[in-house]
């Protein structure tokens, strides 16, 4: 938004920071996810909207001015958890082509499942089943190769296996990659919402006017092979479809659910077993042996803002002796030069460490952090590399477009950057030389994730 009126009336961002809150850094460290007060961005609409006027520029304050989060109740929170940033209103996990392209062109979705692998031998699951939330299920491909150790680990145990996905997209990727799950392992139950992080792992909306609007569908599957289960997730699409539905929030633009859903399956002929299992709707149990917590939230967040909206409530989900692994981007690596060569040295969006993010989940957590540990372990076993899939022939002076731009897409994906500020850098040809350069120096292209565990001290 100020980006967008800086340009259009030729305003240095620091003149602008100046004339409208006296600071002429105030625009950096916006950029940066620092927290605007609401009286200060009270000032910064009446400098635009007086600005505009005066200089005979139309320009209509944006829709843009606070991030509702994921965790945000919108018009239905009845005024509770109202803690918002000031951020970019595009939220760039959205942008749905970057971010298959990136899926299909990165190991990060396998190379994160066996970083997932490594907490899966701490478990001590207890009756009646091994219990696992994701938060936040993508395209399912994490989902489906943990399962598939899960079920390598504890073959004859009942799985309860809860996600949270609010893109209808996503939801029908995951539940595409589902019947060989169900036809290997039969004793488990799936339950999918799109609901936020302070609600999911219970699949309990906080205001009473969600709760009422909420979507409860539970699914038996009959038969006994992977096409009968097939056919039968394939017709939940009309429901989803219906019942699925999101908006984008009139301050952000970030998607928010029109109503609370849940679909659960299971097996039809392992409901006996599972009986203890299946979730009843309003019974708030959420006691997990594992949270998988990946890339939940955007970097340039501050650390308040990521732990109070997304990790504190997480960490609270956890069962007795239960872990949370957390990972996100950390930087330091090729995909970095990118875009460093094209924005500058001092573009970084990886801000803080995951010391910091912990310390301040331990804070925001109060007294009841007496009942958990925080492991940042040592770079060796928190910091880990995915590559860019190439052929050995495709890096050489003459590099295939196709590679240049899988490239290029990956690192503005990873670095999470703005549309708008994306659009200005295409305008100039050079950041495929960048691009090009940095593949050729590395002989291809790899990004560096860092994780850290929360774990829930034992009875």
């Amino acid at each position: 938004m100020i980006r967008t009126f800086c340009r259009e009336h030729g305003m240095a961002e620091t003149t602008f920071g100046r004339r409208a809150v006296n600071d002429g850094k105030f625009v950096g460290r916006v950029r940066d996810g620092a927290r605007v007060r609401p009286h200060t961005l009270k000032k910064v609409e009446a400098f635009m909207a007086t600005s505009a006027t005066r200089l005979h520029k139309p320009f209509i304050i944006g829709s843009d001015k606070e991030i509702d989060t994921d965790a945000t109740q919108a018009t239905m929170d009845n005024g509770r958890d109202n803690v918002k940033e000031e951020i970019s209103h595009f939220r760039f996990f959205d942008n749905r082509q970057k971010y298959l392209l990136f899926v299909n062109t990165c190991s990060e979705k396998t190379v994160v499942a066996k970083r997932v692998g490594m907490e899966m031998s701490q478990l001590q699951p207890h009756p009646p089943a091994v219990r696992i939330f994701d938060a936040g299920a993508g395209d399912g491909t994490v989902l489906t190769h943990v399962l598939r150790d899960m079920h390598w680990r504890f073959p004859t145990m009942p799985f309860y296996v809860a996600t949270k996905e609010v893109s209808l997209e996503d939801v029908r990727l995951t539940l595409q990659k589902m019947p060989d799950r169900f036809f290997e392992h039969p004793a488990m139950v799936m339950i999918i919402t799109n609901m936020y992080y302070a609600e999911a792992p219970w699949f309990t909306p906080r205001s009473s006017a969600a709760a009422g609007a909420m979507i409860w569908r539970e699914v038996a599957l009959a038969g006994s092979t992977a096409h009968e289960f097939e056919v039968q997730i394939e017709e939940q699409n009309e429901f989803l479809s219906k019942n699925w539905g999101a908006h984008a929030s009139e301050k952000t633009g970030n998607p928010l659910y029109d109503r609370p859903a849940v679909l659960v399956l299971y097996r039809e002929d392992y409901r006996f077993l599972l009986d203890d299992v299946i979730p009843r709707r309003g019974a708030q149990r959420a006691d997990y042996d594992l949270v998988i917590a990946s890339q939940p939230y955007r970097l340039r967040t501050s650390n308040e803002f990521k732990a109070s909206k997304v990790l504190v409530p997480l960490a609270r989900s956890l069962a007795p002796g239960g872990r949370l692994l957390g990972i996100h981007s950390y930087g330091n690596d090729p995909g970095m030069e990118i875009i460093q060569r094209v924005w500058g040295a001092d573009e970084n969006p990886f801000k803080t460490s995951r010391q910091q993010l912990l310390a301040t989940v331990k804070s925001e957590l109060g007294r009841s952090a007496r009942n958990f540990k925080f492991n940042a372990y040592s770079d060796k076993r928190s910091i880990f590399r995915y590559v860019m899939h190439t052929l050995p022939t495709e890096i050489n002076p003459s590099i295939g477009t196709s590679t240049l731009f899988a490239a290029w897409n990956a690192a503005i994906y990873v670095a999470q950057i703005e549309e708008q500020r994306l659009s200005e850098a295409l305008a100039d040809p050079t950041y495929l030389q960048a691009t090009q350069d940095v593949l050729e120096k590395h002989n291809g292209l790899w990004f560096n994730d860092e994780s850290f565990v929360i774990s829930r001290a034992r009875n």
